[in-house]
């Protein structure tokens, strides 16, 4: 069977020991919506910015998620914990600071490019394994970032109508100020996000002082008015059912899971590492250690400030706003806080503060967008488990706003009915990196047990940690079994779409190129290309077979020209999608042996040399086994039915390239 056409064209090569060919990924889009959406940068590389900030300005970043739930935290816990909402947060800070802060500190050490508790758990693992692991988490994170996201457009919506100045006009506008939110963040995103620590610097800051300002006057009333004190007392116990501080405890032991939308952003913290600038000497590292410790200094800072704000609001809170006020639906629901600015300081401080948080809710959603698109990029594409668009800024932002709307609906944009489902999130993101960082002391005790007898200890430590968030995680899904839902719902439509898309770009090349392994075989490699040999892939690495076959092929076929013999090893880990080969040529007689190591799929590879060569025939065998069998194989393991396949990604390969003439002549002959 004969195919023919004029040659492909050939990109540039990079250096006189490495090859590569054209594919879809390099090629520019067809269209001009295809341009404009492939026009606002990649997501596929972690970057890291050539000018860095101090670790006390980029912690204004982290702040915009974490420092930005005090919006709506105080009001979710009184509803969650009522008259147990201080104690309740007491322990919530005492995680924060012995548990959740450590945990992150050593997911910094081992993740300084700002990957977090995915890439650990990724490197942890391997196969298809490993990747089955990073996609159920990309679900759970998936969940806490678009939540992070529709909390913060819900309750930023929340905060306009509640103004006594604007609640009149859009008393019944909750839905369409969410929505309004979200695609204003979009529009942002799409036009291009510039200068975002310096808006977050300008946000938080202000953002923290009207808070302080509102909980010292909340704490000067409470000082004012003693009974609420002694009030509160009686409730917590009558609350607590017991007579002691244990019974208390307890109860706000069991309560806590209910809070924990307060742990949100610590994720953030280590995405923006790459932005602490920590001098010159330190980006001369291989480890910028530097980096690292002051990454450690900003999620320190960040969880000792988010703690006092979070005990003294939820104090003040539980002693000042009446049940009516923060049951759902009513004034102070969602915003607590903001509702004792206005009764506390007036309608114009209060509108101050309504504003100023409105912008920490609306950057806050922002900083979580960004960190969703800067996180599945990183893997679908590479895992080949995602359309080609995911790796692109604009599309994905697209796609991520038609999700937080859709989310926005289903919950009909209510803080309250998105609590349970945002915990579930945060909780399997913050569990992920305890168990992470747990393994990794363990194999690195076992690695040295005598240079690091500190680690058995760490291990022993974060395994606590992770079985307080195990008993958080679980009693979360159990209370408010919604968010294992919407989790199950992005994991199951990831896992689906990946599977999907690992079919459907199956007959790519697979390669992102090939080098030669000796001077020898750069000075070989010229006398094999341009229809000056005959390609025969062969699956035995003997010489006596290779001159079986060459008798064979003399034999039965009109072959004129020396035979190249083409063997490819594949990597252990079969479950990657694209490699970089490496290739080394030889003379054997009159003939060449090529020799292909680090390659993902066999049929692939074939392909991507035999249009590197482009030889004068190629010769590729069929096995006949069984081809439902055979696809299976070549799905998951790279093998299978070569023969056929290699045809096929050659002839898809020569359509995308418009090549129609002066191809070579395939033989498909039986093994």
């Amino acid at each position: 069977m004969s195919e023919g056409s004029v040659n492909p064209p050939r990109s540039p090569q990079p250096s006189p020991r490495a090859l590569e060919l054209p594919t879809r990924e390099t090629a520019p889009p067809a269209t001009v919506i295809g341009r404009w959406f492939s026009s606002g940068g990649r997501l596929d590389e972690p970057e890291i910015a050539e000018r860095g900030s101090p670790w006390y300005v980029v912690i204004c970043l982290t702040g915009l998620d974490y420092f930005g739930s005090l919006a709506y935290q105080p009001g979710v816990a009184l509803i969650g914990a009522g008259m147990l909402a201080p104690t309740a947060t007491l322990l919530l800070v005492a995680v924060t600071i012995f548990g959740v802060m450590p945990v992150y500190a050593a997911v910094a050490r081992r993740s300084y490019v700002g990957q977090g508790s995915v890439a650990m758990l990724e490197n942890l693992f391997s196969g298809w394994r490993s990747k089955v692991v990073v996609l159920v988490l990309l679900g759970f994170a998936a969940t806490d970032f678009v939540l992070t996201t529709t909390v913060s457009a819900a309750d930023g919506a929340r905060h306009i109508i509640e103004n006594p100045y604007v609640h009149p006009y859009l008393a019944h506008s909750q839905f369409l100020l969410s929505v309004l939110l979200l695609i204003a963040l979009a529009v942002v995103f799409l036009a291009g996000f510039r200068e975002a620590i310096a808006v977050a610097a300008a946000a938080v800051v202000p953002y923290l002082l009207l808070n302080l300002v509102v909980l010292l006057a909340g704490l000067a009333d409470i000082l004012r008015h003693p009974a609420l004190i002694s009030g509160w007392y009686g409730a917590l116990f009558r609350q607590a059912t017991g007579h002691d501080w244990t019974g208390v405890f307890l109860a706000s032991a069991i309560v806590f899971p209910r809070l924990a939308l307060g742990l949100s952003g610590f994720e953030t913290g280590v995405s923006v590492m790459p932005l602490i600038d920590s001098g010159s000497e330190d980006r001369k590292r291989p480890v910028p250690l530097g980096r690292i410790r002051d990454t450690r200094k900003l999620l320190a800072t960040a969880a000792v400030i988010m703690g006092m704000f979070l005990l003294l609001s939820s104090f003040v809170t539980a002693l000042l706003v009446p049940p009516s006020a923060y049951r759902v639906g009513g004034p102070a629901s969602g915003r607590a806080i903001a509702y004792l600015a206005q009764r506390l300081l007036g309608n114009g401080f209060g509108t101050v503060y309504d504003i100023s948080t409105i912008a920490i809710l609306w950057l806050g959603g922002a900083s979580a967008m960004a960190g969703l698109i800067s996180l599945i990029p990183r893997y679908l594409p590479r895992f080949g488990m995602a359309p080609r668009w995911i790796a692109y800024r604009r599309p994905m932002v697209a796609a991520l706003l038609v999700v937080s709307v859709l989310v926005t609906m289903v919950f009909h944009a209510s803080v309250n009915a998105q609590a349970g489902a945002f915990a579930t999130g945060v909780l399997a993101v913050i569990l992920s990196a305890a168990a992470a960082v747990t393994v990794s002391h363990v194999r690195e005790f076992r690695a040295a047990p005598r240079e690091r007898p500190w680690s058995l200890l760490w291990a022993v430590l974060f395994s606590i940690v992770t079985l307080v968030f195990v008993y958080t995680f679980v009693t979360n899904i159990f209370e408010r079994p919604d968010g294992l839902i919407i989790s199950t719902i992005f994991i199951v439509v990831i896992l689906t779409f990946s599977a999907l898309s690992r079919y459907e770009r199956a007959k790519e090349l697979r390669v992102a190129g090939m080098e030669f392994v000796d001077d020898a075989t750069a000075a070989l490699w010229p006398q094999l290309v341009g229809k000056k040999v005959n390609l025969v892939p062969c699956h035995a690495v003997q010489a006596d077979y290779r001159r079986q076959k060459a008798g064979e092929l003399r034999a039965n076929f009109r072959v004129s020209g020396p035979l190249a013999f083409l063997h490819v090893n594949l990597l252990d880990n079969r479950s990657e999608f694209i490699s970089r080969l490496r290739v080394s040529v030889r003379q054997e007689d009159q003939h060449y042996v090529i020799e292909v190591w680090g390659a993902v799929a066999i049929a692939n590879t074939i392909a991507f040399v035999t249009e590197l060569i482009d030889p004068a025939s190629l010769f590729i065998m069929l096995s006949g086994r069984n081809l439902m069998e055979q696809s299976l194989r070549y799905l998951f393991w790279g093998e299978g039915e070569i023969g056929m396949l290699v045809y096929s990604i050659l002839v898809r390969y020569w359509e995308w390239i418009g090549r129609t003439a002066d191809r070579p002549t395939l033989f498909l002959t039986t093994a």
